[in-house]
């Protein structure tokens, strides 16, 4: 007998869905970042799929052979939920679920309740509110279809369904300008703090860079703040600052920041520019890279790449090669070679 603890509890299956047109790259490797972001989410991966040849098609977003494939391979794993690498839009997702008849999420709604379950402060949570919103507007029409066949209303020009969509819509886009309401004035309220600040002649340095690469690792052990920092996806969402005595004996702010993700989905870059624009104010940024992932070239081009949109692009730079502890030699001279600017330093968790 099934305890139902036990049910409740279970973690959801998912297929994962990934894309690429490099067929050297393995099927894991395709997919290795959103397994890691399924895994941080909860989901329990059964399988993935990889889409090779990609053939843009209206209905799924690629061709209905290989949509049949996927759904029939989720089937076949017990699979819940199908979690795509990719943006799906509203219209194929309605598709998608309609003929699957499972749930179907793209990277940006996981990436969107992964930031929700870890929000704290009030500014995190309303900004994540605010992606949530701003996402879910454009797919309310398919929570309706059945009910919008139904005829109803004055002369019967409305059906059921198509008022109460309407009535939601509405709603959510007066919430959508109340959250920004509120976001305004507690970046108000950040701006007054940073100018009390800014009255104490103390430079300041953000850090930045990958989600898990070890930022907040990094500011525990210069500064002993006590963040949490665990080797996981976006441990840590919201900003935390302390002081840095230099050796020279110079003191300097250093503030852990929101880590970056690769197709990080705009409406989450708009909804933390209060939290992300501390790399903007900062006299200087001091980015984190994981030296022991092969894949920290795009790292770094990810995290340029996003402080550039926060304006942030000509800030001083410092870069810093955390995890070096897992390299051997071999890979610490090539790297060094490579980043010949950068800092080789071991700042891990103890999970990691």
């Amino acid at each position: 007998m099934i305890e139902l603890d036990t049910e409740n509890t279970k973690p959801v299956r998912a297929v994962l869905v990934g894309r690429t047109d490099d067929r050297s790259i393995p099927d894991d490797e395709v997919v290795r970042e959103l397994a890691s972001l399924a895994d941080t989410a909860g989901l329990e991966v059964a399988g993935n799929v990889i889409v090779r040849r990609f053939e843009p098609a209206p209905k799924f977003g690629m061709g209905a052979g290989k949509a049949e494939e996927i759904i029939a391979f989720a089937k076949e794993h017990e699979a819940e939920q199908i979690v795509f690498d990719f943006e799906i839009p509203p219209t194929q997702q309605r598709n998608w679920e309609k003929d699957s008849g499972l749930t179907c999420l793209d990277r940006q709604e996981i990436i969107i309740r992964i930031f929700a379950a870890r929000a704290l402060t009030r500014e995190a949570v309303l900004q994540i509110e605010l992606a949530k919103l701003e996402y879910s507007l454009p797919r309310l029409a398919h929570t309706y279809d059945a009910l919008s066949r139904q005829r109803g209303g004055r002369y019967g020009t409305k059906g059921a369904g198509e008022t109460q969509l309407e009535l939601d819509k509405r709603s959510v886009m007066n919430r959508i300008a109340l959250i920004k309401k509120d976001l305004a004035v507690v970046r108000s309220d950040r701006a007054t703090r940073r100018k009390r600040r800014d009255r104490i002649p103390v430079p300041s340095c953000a850090i930045v860079g990958y989600t898990n690469v070890g930022k907040s690792s990094l500011l525990n052990a210069l500064t002993g703040a006590g963040v949490l920092a665990e080797d996981k996806l976006f441990a840590t969402l919201d900003p935390t600052t302390r002081r840095y005595t230099l050796p020279t004996g110079r003191t300097v702010l250093l503030t852990d920041t929101v880590g970056f993700i690769r197709n990080l989905p705009h409406s989450l870059v708009d909804a933390f520019h209060a939290t992300l624009e501390e790399a903007a104010f900062a006299d200087a940024v001091l980015i984190v890279l994981d030296a022991a992932d092969s894949e920290n070239a795009m790292q770094l081009a990810t995290t340029r790449e996003v402080l550039a949109e926060v304006g942030a692009a000509n800030q001083p730079v410092l870069l810093v090669l955390n995890k070096a502890d897992k390299l051997d030699e071999f890979t610490r001279a090539r790297l060094l070679d490579e980043y010949p600017d950068a800092v080789l330093v071991s700042a891990r968790t103890r999970e990691g």
